[in-house]
């Protein structure tokens, strides 16, 4: 779990290798940043930091600056970005790297390095001798998509560091408005703790006022609208969303996202799918599937496959260009508040 392992690496449990690949970008670049900091002051960074990219440099040369001794400091970081050779996928560049000299260092590691491979790479190709001995040999971190727990522990380690803590319900309310990306996330949490300064608690209001809706997580409070059959503010949702410039057509694209969604996780659900599992065959984040579960109960699979049609015959008039593409939504939502009654 990745608090876990950014644990270690805060109480200086450090290892001489260190292997990080995964597709989550923010977490690569978030764990290697962690150990860069906790090895080196800012002042030891100019001349005991060293960063190769394996798409366009050697990685001997690498491992040559691990084995210098650093300057001025007790300790040097190496960072080798882009290792590709440890994948099935081929290089960029025709870049020959002497692998054995890799397997050598691996076998007996500088005690005054540190060294990091970082990849974004979904898997590494096990069957290479150099991935096996890397994977035995080195602590291991894999940034993949973190689950909702996860999310949750994460979010709580990093508003710690600020001297914030956050209550259950306005964690809830942020994982609804700013959906699961790491990034944003990141960004929302450190404005709200700048917000309510060091020992300040972050609470569903200050959520609510400070954090930036995304188009999708609008689109996701209108059908929340809908399902409530407020259709008043539904429609000031979406006259809202025209405020800001965002094109009819994608709201409706939008909105037949979402009610697809809801459609597969309600058929799903009756065939006895669990969340993770439903999460997993959709290739959505579990956390979306859980917010779609409690809406999806509340319409019947005819209600939702009658929305889908008319979200359909919706998208047709808009490119066949017979009627104003805002009052087509506006009719779209008037209906179904009718509907719904």
């Amino acid at each position: 779990m990745v608090v876990d392992f950014w644990g270690k690496i805060n109480k200086q449990h450090l290892s001489s290798l260190y292997l990080l690949y995964g597709t989550e970008s923010f977490l690569l670049n978030e764990t290697y940043e962690r150990i860069i900091r906790i090895v080196l002051s800012e002042e030891e960074r100019e001349f005991n930091l060293s960063i190769y990219d394996c798409e366009e440099t050697p990685v001997e040369a690498a491992i040559e600056d691990a084995e210098t001794l650093p300057f001025f400091g007790e300790k040097r970081v190496v960072l080798i970005k882009n290792p590709y050779f440890l994948t099935a996928e081929k290089g960029k560049e025709k870049i020959e790297h002497n692998l054995k000299k890799i397997e050598a260092y691996i076998a007996s590691p500088s005690p005054f390095s540190v060294v990091i491979f970082a990849g974004l790479y979904e898997k590494l190709d096990e069957r290479k001798k150099l991935t096996k001995l890397l994977l035995n040999n080195a602590e291991v971190f894999v940034a993949s998509s973190l689950n909702e727990n996860e999310l949750r522990e994460w979010m709580r380690e990093r508003l710690q560091n600020h001297g914030v803590v956050m209550d259950e319900e306005a964690m809830e309310t942020l994982l609804q408005l700013a959906g699961t990306n790491v990034m944003s996330l990141a960004n929302e949490l450190d404005k709200l703790a700048l917000f309510v300064g060091q020992g300040g608690t972050v609470t569903k209001e200050t959520v609510e006022i400070l954090v930036s809706r995304t188009l999708e997580q609008n689109v996701f409070a209108l059908v929340e609208k809908v399902i409530q059959r407020d259709m008043a503010d539904a429609l000031r949702v979406f006259y809202d969303l025209l405020e800001l410039n965002e094109e009819p057509i994608k709201i409706l694209a939008l909105l037949a996202s979402q009610f697809r969604l809801l459609y597969q996780v309600k058929d799903l659900a009756a065939k006895g799918y669990g969340q993770q599992h439903i999460a997993s065959l959709l290739k959505v984040h579990p956390f979306r599937v859980k917010l779609a579960m409690s809406q999806a109960s509340l319409f019947s699979e005819q209600e939702l496959m009658r929305m889908i049609h008319d979200i359909a015959e919706a998208d047709y008039q808009m490119k066949s260009g017979g009627m104003d593409k805002r009052l087509i939504i506006e009719l779209l939502l008037i209906k179904w508040g009718k509907e719904r009654k």
